[in-house]
């Protein structure tokens, strides 16, 4: 059995200077091109949604609400994620590295008691991994 996860973690180095990693998190057009059309803005206290497909088997009716809870340009954006039956944090990190940025991603708050949120955690943890994190590349490559 494995144990439950309560946090994703995801750390990738983008041969990208931080000012232009920041932007692709916080521009909503950016932004909508790599995870999910959004009304983002970096001010503390914003509340936002992302829109995606409706699942609705776990009951997600495909609007995740956040609200922005830190900002720190261009080092450390956070925010509240909730939809369907999570009430998350997502952080991003960005660290200057050589001519780059070691992005540090952690989804946190999963209950580790809850089978339809370990499910969800496992989705988007291979997602935040495989094919969000590939586009975000993508975007930045062509930005």
């Amino acid at each position: 059995m494995t144990e439950p996860t309560t946090t994703i973690r995801v750390d990738e180095f983008l041969p990208h200077p931080p000012a232009k990693v920041w932007r692709v998190l916080t521009e909503p057009d950016l932004l909508a091109r790599w995870l999910m059309p959004n009304d983002v803005a970096p001010v503390v206290g914003h509340r936002f949604t992302f829109r995606t497909e409706p699942r609705p088997a776990p009951g997600f009716d495909g609007v995740v609400h956040c609200e922005v809870l830190e900002v720190d340009p261009p080092r450390r954006l956070r925010w509240a994620w909730r939809g369907g039956s999570l009430d998350t944090e997502v952080s991003w990190t960005l660290a200057p590295e050589g001519r780059g940025t070691r992005l540090f991603l952690e989804h946190s708050g999963f209950d580790p008691d809850d089978p339809v949120q370990q499910r969800t955690a496992t989705l988007l943890g291979g997602g935040w991994r495989t094919h969000v994190w590939r586009r975000l590349e993508e975007i930045l490559a062509a930005a």
